[in-house]
């Protein structure tokens, strides 16, 4: 037993993939033992079709013959692709991806806690334990989202800046994949840059350190501007306008509201209890002039920043800023870490071993907690918007025109010609998408036949309208929402 306990990095690999596996199948049971398995958002099957349409029909488009720039995150749509090939499967796939990019950032880890403080050398993974069954990051991985995916990413590029990497070439092009993956990783560009400066001697030095650092981040970046360029004439995907408009009526509110609000979202959790941690890490980055270190906390901070000034929502458990959630985990860990290492007299030994029950105890209830948020999460998208898309497929005839606000199911599992009133297909309602009555007058120009949404999200699109369909499922009037509803536009 002693033996295998001094285990080797090989055997340190096993033992994470193990809980991961164990971690990501204990949320994926409970979503089966409550309703069925599925996904938390209707975003994944935006993927999802993105996914299908290249795999069957090499095309990047929402609804067949028409290319669009509606996907957020092209290479999470194309890393979904094999689930689209016979004999895979699309659920079995994209849980396999989410538990391998779980146990990719729990690997990462455990090394990076262990290159910040020399004293961690346990003989159990501890800090990958903590990835492994942190509720946030086990609900991203089960998501079908990218979410998870880039914040690995942004882990690593934040850790090789930690570490004083003067692989600058490098990082660029890791900075331009993360873009790949989610607009916002264009945020890593800053610390980047900054380290470059710090980490040369002479302004030669730092000009090349620069250049070396903007080639590489240029080389994607580019190509990532052309890519939407050639599909909707604008160097952004229609979804980062759509997700600003919509929202924008959150940023009326203070902003330290909206601050404090992004703020919570890591602390929901084992988080509360690392803080301390996080604070004693910078306090002694600050003293030993650990650059790099501070550079990834204020990246951290200026994550939430963004989000607070630019999209202030805090829906699906605060997944916008999940990807900032384990470099701030790492620095709480690490703090803690180094603080246990430390000799104490008197009763002074008590803390570290209280301080580590404590975050063992958050983190084995919060994912249980989150294990019910989750099966909770994906019987509202299978009951609701899943079931909706099946009704609209198979009793609406397939020359319909729907007009909808989610529109990932009905992409995935329908073939009507689809307005979508959230602007991520429709880039043209983006001007007007949360004015009815010009919604409304746009609806009927086009021609509509359906419309699909959640009455009390379009009070005036659904006034005097008689539905008919109704889900009527138990699930959303549960979570205090109510049940999608199908209604003729025109005469049927």
């Amino acid at each position: 037993m002693r033996a295998f306990l001094r285990f080797n990095p090989d055997r340190r690999a096993l033992i994470l993939a193990g809980a991961c596996l164990l971690s990501l199948g204990g949320y994926l049971l409970a979503s089966r033992l409550y309703y069925r398995l599925g996904f938390p958002l209707d975003d994944a099957w935006i993927h999802q079709t993105y996914a299908r349409n290249l795999a069957w029909r090499g095309e990047w488009a929402f609804l067949p013959g028409r290319p669009s720039a509606g996907s957020t995150s092209p290479l999470w749509s194309v890393l979904l692709v094999p689930g689209h090939f016979p004999g895979l499967g699309l659920y079995a796939w994209t849980y396999v991806l989410g538990a391998l990019i779980l146990w990719a950032l729990a690997m990462l880890s455990e090394a990076a806690v262990e290159a910040w403080v020399p004293a961690y050398r346990p003989r159990f993974p501890w800090a990958g334990i903590f990835v492994a069954f942190e509720w946030h990051l086990v609900w991203a991985a089960g998501s079908g989202m990218e979410t998870l995916l880039a914040a690995l990413l942004a882990t690593f590029v934040l850790i090789q800046i930690a570490g004083g990497s003067r692989h600058h070439f490098g990082l660029g092009l890791l900075i331009g994949l993360s873009v790949w993956v989610r607009p916002d990783g264009a945020t890593l560009l800053g610390p980047a840059a900054v380290a470059a400066l710090l980490g040369a001697s002479g302004w030669g030095r730092r000009l090349r350190a620069l250049g070396s650092l903007g080639i590489g981040f240029g080389s994607l970046f580019a190509l990532y501007l052309l890519f939407n360029l050639a599909l909707a004439g604008s160097p952004w995907p229609s979804t980062f306008y759509a997700k600003q408009a919509e929202y924008a009526v959150y940023q009326q509110m203070p902003l330290l509201r909206r601050l404090s609000e992004q703020a919570l979202q890591p602390l929901v959790g084992a988080g509360v209890a690392l803080l301390p941690g996080a604070v004693l890490l910078m306090v002694g980055a600050v003293r030993r002039r650990r650059w790099g270190l501070l550079l990834a906390a204020v990246w951290c901070l200026g994550c939430l920043a963004l989000y607070a000034w630019r999209l202030p929502v805090t829906n699906q458990h605060g997944r916008y800023v999940m990807p900032a959630m384990p470099v701030f985990f790492l620095m709480g860990l690490s703090g803690l870490a180094e603080y246990a290492s430390r000799r104490r007299r008197g009763y002074g030994w008590m803390v570290p071993p209280a301080w580590k029950l404590t975050v063992g105890l958050l983190v084995v209830v919060f994912w249980g907690r989150g294990a019910y948020a989750y099966a909770q999460d994906v019987a509202f998208i299978e009951s609701e918007m899943v079931q909706t898309a099946r009704w609209v497929a198979e009793h609406l005839p397939s020359e319909a025109l729907v007009a909808a606000h989610d529109i990932g199911a009905l992409g995935y599992f329908g073939d009507h010609e689809l307005i979508d009133l959230a602007g991520l297909v429709s880039p043209e309602v983006i001007p007007f998408i949360r004015d009815e009555d010009r919604l409304q007058a746009y609806l009927t120009s086009r021609g509509a036949d359906a419309l699909v949404v959640f009455p009390g999200w379009y009070p005036s699109l659904t006034r005097g309208r008689q539905p008919v369909y109704v889900t009527d499922s138990p699930f959303a009037p549960a979570m205090g929402g109510e049940n999608m509803a199908v209604y003729f536009w025109s005469s049927p």
